[in-house]
């Protein structure tokens, strides 16, 4: 069996390590609005061990595939199954490839969804809203007072 590398940064990996892709519900804020979009993330084996605990989650379902069926070159190819209004997240092919190194360090997880099927079955939650353009603003009012003796030896 011959072995391909998918991405020259990634020498390690071969176009049949094993990735999982989770379609997550995320809102971006837009002119005081909020609007939903759907986003292809790959998801590491952690996430997926505590998401499949029935921890709440953003995620509608997930796709068990390769690196190589997702990343066969330069730009990223939607699976099968993924809605095509689908966006894929920031910096998608350097978290896929962070995700496959998670699978093939630890290959149990690669059990709980095999390769070309998909799992829904999850604890989706939208309760708590992944706004992806959110920014915190910190102004002089957030500011704790303080005892004037607090930086002060006595």
């Amino acid at each position: 069996m011959t072995t391909t590398t998918v991405i020259s940064s990634a020498p390690d990996l071969s176009s049949d390590d094993y990735l999982v892709l989770g379609l997550a519900t995320c809102f971006i804020k837009e002119e005081g609005e909020v609007h939903e979009v759907s986003v292809v993330e790959p998801i590491p084996s952690a996430a997926l061990e505590a998401i499949l605990k029935g921890i709440p989650t953003s995620y509608r379902l997930a796709i068990a595939t390769t690196i190589g069926a997702v990343l066969p070159g330069d730009s990223p190819q939607l699976p099968s199954g993924f809605p095509a209004d689908a966006h894929f997240c920031d910096e998608f092919a350097y978290r896929a490839v962070a995700a496959a190194r998670t699978y093939r360090a630890r290959s149990v997880a690669q059990s709980h969804i095999p390769v070309g099927t998909t799992k829904s079955d999850f604890n989706y939650s939208v309760e708590r809203k992944r706004v992806l353009n959110s920014q915190r603003i910190v102004r002089t009012e957030d500011n704790v007072k303080q005892h004037e003796y607090t930086h002060k030896v006595l």
